[in-house]
């Protein structure tokens, strides 16, 4: 046998080499665009070029399916066959930077003994978490072992013992980092600042280094717990050493994690996405689709999209119009100083028309409606933690010029002196009259809440209803109509040394 021909597979019958065109082809068909094997284009392999061009370009799974007796033991077997991706499905989390890829793949194999090779260069990809499980025929197909190829950087090998000649369905699923989502939302108030329509959307950043083409996306909400951060293992996945290879030998996977990826949700995480598909134009925006999980909370992103590496795809997830708002004023010196912040509040419950999921942490931008052919203003930016159901948020929006609390020591004095036999002061009163003065210049009602903290053995003597939060802050929450004018006033007795009785 020439020796050259070592490093080609046997010539299939003229039937099996005819390509999509009608063709036939004799020559090696379609090999990693990444590979060292790599023949020159020619004008003969011209529509084999087009093949190459359309694989993802930084990730090259090179299906190596040929009979290793045909080959010595250190040689680097040519592709027989590369299909792309039939399809692809990422699950992204937000608490961590973690993404779980699952992509299927049409494979043709011979009976026989195949080899599979799998790389990971310039991605973020863990190398540990490689699955790889035939989803059809699955009793005979057997995966004899799993290997690093000596010489090769970022790359892994598995041996494939296959009971029939044909195509076989293959999954493989892994984990990677550097794709993340976010939420924001954009909340436009009424004139009155009564209600408003909260709109929210989920923005999904990729810069794993791989292109996800027709891509069914699922985002997870919710805290989860890592051994090692999934970066780290990428970057680490090259000194992957003869030990590790030794104990990974003999199994399909190299898990630090089940065949179900999750051991609270299981495979619900991996089902098909309904809708549409890449082709054709959108003929409604796609929903997304919550379900709670456990401690989870899954949003399923209806239909499928294209997510290349180095950008962001901002997709909308639900938009509620007239949610009940209340306008909130707040002060307090010791957190604030002299300003007065501005808060909208609003509660995530049915009553409020929302309430059906939890309401991931993000950003927020608000406007006002200022004029009845709907004018909006920019009111201010803030960002909110995650809203559970049922619960009561409050959007800081900053401080606002149009509402003013003055606080002014209108008496202070000293009484009820006590002292030692020595003559030294043990013991006293203090009071202190306040008076302040609140103003709202704007068009609109309000609510304002006042915070006074105190310390000491402490008394307060008002006309104002008031609400003790703890041993030292109490709240005047206080209604305003617009252009109105108030006064609060209050006395605060204050015992100190010997008269204090707490």
């Amino acid at each position: 046998m020439n020796p050259t021909d070592a490093l080609h597979p046997p010539t299939l019958p003229e039937a099996d080499m005819a390509d999509e065109w009608g063709q036939t082809n004799t020559a090696s068909p379609f090999v990693c665009p990444h590979s060292s094997a790599n023949p020159a284009p020619t004008p003969s392999h011209s529509h084999t070029l087009t093949r190459r061009l359309s694989l993802p370009r930084s990730l090259c799974l090179s299906f190596l399916l040929a009979l290793t007796l045909a080959a010595p033991s250190h040689a680097r077997i040519n592709v027989t066959s590369l299909p792309g991706r039939d399809s692809v499905q990422l699950t992204i989390y937000n608490s961590a930077d973690l993404t779980l890829v699952k992509e299927t793949r049409l494979l043709t194999f011979r009976k026989g003994l195949n080899k599979l090779e799998f790389s990971w260069a310039n991605t973020l990809i863990d190398p540990t978490s490689v699955e790889f499980r035939a989803l059809t025929r699955p009793d005979e197909i057997e995966i004899l072992d799993v290997s690093f190829p000596p010489r090769v950087t970022n790359t892994l090998e598995w041996r494939i013992q296959s009971e029939f000649a044909g195509e076989v369905t293959v999954e493989i699923r892994y984990f990677t980092s550097g794709i993340r989502w976010s939420a924001d939302y954009v909340a436009e108030v009424n004139q009155p600042e009564k209600l408003m329509q909260l709109a929210g959307n989920v923005r999904v950043t990729n810069k794993s280094g791989e292109d996800y083409e027709n891509t069914a996306v699922r985002l997870v909400v919710g805290t989860i717990r890592l051994v090692e951060d999934i970066a780290g293992l990428a970057r680490r996945g090259q000194e992957l050493d003869k030990e590790l290879a030794s104990s990974l030998r003999n199994r399909g996977n190299l898990g630090l994690v089940t065949s179900d990826f999750a051991t609270t949700s299981g495979t619900v995480w991996f089902g098909g996405i309904a809708g549409g598909g890449a082709g054709g134009k959108e003929q409604k925006l796609r929903e997304v689709v919550k379900e709670s999980l456990s401690e989870y909370f899954l949003y399923s992103v209806e239909g499928r999209d294209t997510i290349p590496t180095g950008w962001s795809k901002r997709l909308p997830s639900f938009n509620t119009p007239a949610v009940p708002l209340v306008s909130l004023y707040k002060f307090e010196a010791e957190q604030w100083g002299a300003n007065v912040v501005r808060f909208y509040a609003f509660t995530n419950n049915t009553a409020s028309k929302l309430g059906k999921e939890p309401l991931p942490d993000g950003a927020v931008r608000a406007f006002r409606t200022v004029t009845e052919d709907r004018l909006l203003a920019y009111v201010g930016a803030t960002t909110v933690k995650y809203i559970p159901i049922n619960e009561r948020v409050e959007m800081d929006l900053g401080p606002d010029a149009g509402v003013l609390v003055t606080p002014t020591l209108m008496n202070w004095e000293k009484t009820n002196l006590a002292f030692d036999a020595a003559g030294n002061l043990t013991g006293w009163t203090t009071k202190a009259t306040w008076e302040i003065e609140l103003q709202n210049s704007r068009d609109i009602d309000i609510r304002l809440d006042i915070r006074r903290n105190f310390s000491g053995d402490w008394s307060l003597d008002t006309q104002t209803p008031f609400e003790k939060m703890d041993a030292n802050k109490v709240k005047f929450l206080l209604p305003l109509q617009p252009r109105e004018k108030q006064k609060l006033t209050y006395t605060l007795t204050t015992r100190h040394g010997t008269s204090a009785t707490r």
